[in-house]
């Protein structure tokens, strides 16, 4: 087992004095081939170039001697610590950090990040990251293979967002590149550590959040979730009823990252407040009223919704592949096209008695498996006298499947 093991940080700046002696002493040293390059290494040390980090792990956790790891900017931030930390490896650390490569990116960009959330593509499914800046005003992107520029911009097609790409971050190669997201595409990107993606420009003066990542009252100073129907600008009765948007809101799950369809968004109150919980939310909905009613709303809530104007199914035919979609309006044939983008759920809600058993059947062929509920709500309303009355309202059925 190595004797020791030394984590520095490396951001292309001089090392520090306790991390130079570390590499003098050392007997192996591992990093990535050109973090080895840019460090004093001593040629009696064995070189080990980072790969699969697990592999290295155990050459390190055999090494019997003093083992560096050499990583980029803070190691312990969506870095290798977590990895060497890991108890089947058996290694006792001692950390030295460098600026990450976040903070470099931000002080490039000359911006504040507090209110900047940070996510990694590493090795994941970059929709997820593109989910998250498709909702948030400030996002910070760790990229990897597969999961750059580019990717990231074909996900956020057609959004407005200005990119700020970080190339060869600390080096004497160092570039940095601010362009809007139609035009990422029309280059290649080379040894990129960072992409800011900046979305719609926050009030002048909002304030930080006590949190970091979020804006001061952001998504909005209400409490709670299934808001009552007139927190929402609507049409008389035609808007999801504050019990039945609690039941959906529940089976729906919406969170950070996931990306949510409302098909027959109506007011778009799902919308929104699937979008107060996080997730990236299209709206499609075929009346152009309801349309600029569903804009109004996610701006009273301080929230982004995507509204398309358009019918479905055919309007859902360009849409992101969504993580869950509620059906608030249109048949069989609207649930069917839904449940052919293979999404983890799907939520619908109907008043119609002899649509249950066919709404389910279309979940039930497509591999989902189904439940359901018939909901119906009684409100106390005031009377003379101080007294109070049940009024009941309509029945709605609710059915949702999960992907099997």
């Amino acid at each position: 087992m190595a004797d020791r093991v030394i984590v520095i940080g490396y951001d292309g700046g001089p090392l520090s004095t306790h991390a130079v002696e570390a590499l003098k002493s050392a007997t192996l040293v591992a990093g990535a081939e050109r973090l080895l390059d840019a460090v004093p290494v001593p040629e009696a040390a064995e070189r080990v170039v980072l790969g699969n980090v697990h592999v290295a792990a155990q050459r390190i956790g055999a090494h019997r001697g003093a083992a560096v790891v050499v990583a980029a900017g803070d190691p312990g931030f969506f870095g290798i610590v977590r990895v060497l930390n890991r108890p089947e490896y058996g290694l006792e650390m001692e950390i030295v950090p460098a600026v990450s490569s976040v903070a470099q990116a931000f002080a490039r960009a000359r911006m504040p990040w507090d209110d900047a959330r940070i996510v990694s593509a590493v090795g994941r499914d970059v929709r997820r990251a593109a989910n998250v800046c498709r909702v948030s005003g400030k996002v910070a992107v760790l990229t990897g293979p597969g999961a750059g520029p580019a990717e990231l911009a074909a996900q956020l097609h057609g959004l407005a967002r200005t990119f700020v790409i970080c190339e060869n971050l600390g080096t004497d190669r160092e570039e940095i590149s601010m362009v809007s997201a139609e035009h990422v595409l029309e280059r290649e990107w080379v040894d990129v550590d960072v992409v800011i993606v900046i979305g719609p420009t926050p009030r002048a003066g909002t304030a930080v959040g006590w949190v970091a990542g979020e804006r001061a009252g952001f998504p909005g100073p209400v409490r709670g979730w299934a808001m009552p129907e007139d927190a929402y600008a609507h049409r008389s009765g035609a808007i999801t009823r504050a019990e039945v948007r609690a039941l959906v809101l529940a089976r729906i799950g919406p969170r950070l990252g996931d990306l949510v369809w409302d098909v027959g968004a109506g007011s778009g109150s799902v919308a929104v407040e699937c979008a107060r919980h996080g997730a990236a939310v299209v709206a499609v909905e075929q009346e152009a009223f309801a349309c600029d009613l569903i804009a109004e709303n996610a701006g009273r809530f301080g929230v982004e919704v995507a509204v398309v104007h358009g019918k479905a199914p055919d309007a859902l035919a360009r849409l992101p592949l969504p993580d869950v979609v509620f059906v608030g309006a249109g048949g069989p044939r609207v649930l069917a096209a839904c449940a052919a983008r293979r999404p983890e759920r799907i939520v619908a809600a109907f008043t119609e008695i002899d649509r249950v058993g066919e709404m389910r059947a279309v979940l039930e062929r497509a591999g989902f498996l189904v439940d359901g509920c018939l909901l119906q709500s009684s409100r106390m309303s005031p009377v003379s006298g101080g007294a109070r009355r049940l009024d009941a309202g309509h029945p709605v059925f609710v059915v949702w499947g999960d992907r099997s």
